[in-house]
């Protein structure tokens, strides 16, 4: 007798994977590719307040260097939304696909 159906438990299994690990996995690729480069001179975080700054007011917020972040070029534009394509259509299919009754 054969209590588990083994054929069932993968599609569920890679089910799983795909919807749980895969969609936020592109997300997060769509989101990469938008996002630039920074510069190598400019620095990381806000600079620290000079000994001038830090007599005066405590209550004003740090200084800070802009930091220049260029627009991504036409191919990683296009290969963010690609992905965010992807991720908005298997949102909508899986809306589609509940409030249609499927279970």
């Amino acid at each position: 007798m054969n209590i588990i159906e083994w054929g069932s438990l993968g599609q569920v299994l890679v089910a799983g994977l795909i919807v749980g690990a895969g969609i936020p996995a592109l997300f997060a690729l769509g989101l990469r590719l938008l996002a630039g480069t920074t510069s190598a001179d400019a620095p990381a975080g806000p600079v620290a307040p000079s000994s001038a700054q830090r007599g005066a007011d405590a209550n004003e917020a740090p200084t800070s260097r802009a930091v220049a972040i260029p627009r991504p070029s036409p191919a990683r534009l296009a290969g963010a939304i690609a992905c965010m394509g992807v991720v908005v259509g298997a949102i909508a299919f899986g809306l589609v696909f509940l409030v249609s009754g499927g279970h």
